[in-house]
């Protein structure tokens, strides 16, 4: 699993809609097989007043990091869904671009637990914590 890889499951495998966030993923040492790191660029499509990120946007881009981060632990796609996404927003993220990591803690034969941080790609303050389970199909 690599970089390439893992950039070319964005348009095959997530909505039209996910694509459009732009995301991009980041190089990773080889021995972080159930890490993935993604750049949500900052856009004015995702911005609130004042610039503020979105919390429906980091949502998304946690989500859909946590789908890569299993491709990676895996080291193949397997079809899964969301059983339950908690979320904590801790400051707002403004004019700046978001780094996305997320974490498989644990994986099972049906089920998986993963905790993402996201942070200011500028200064790396985390603005935005959240813990999924997803299910493996």
């Amino acid at each position: 699993m690599n970089t390439e890889i893992l950039q070319a499951a964005l348009p095959e495998y997530f909505a039209p809609w996910v694509q459009a966030l732009n995301l991009q993923v980041q190089p990773w040492g080889a021995q972080d097989g159930g890490v993935v790191t993604l750049k949500l660029p900052q856009s004015d499509q995702l911005s609130r007043v004042g610039g503020m990120l979105c919390g429906q946007a980091m949502m998304a881009a946690a989500d859909t990091a946590v789908v890569l981060a299993l491709m990676a632990h895996f080291s193949a796609f397997r079809p899964c869904t969301t059983v339950q996404m908690s979320t904590s927003f801790l400051k707002p993220l403004a004019n700046d671009d978001a780094l996305i990591t997320a974490k498989v803690i644990r994986a099972g034969k049906s089920t998986a637990f993963i905790d993402v941080d996201i942070a200011a790609a500028s200064s790396r303050v985390s603005v935005c914590r959240a813990s999924a389970v997803y299910a493996l199909l």
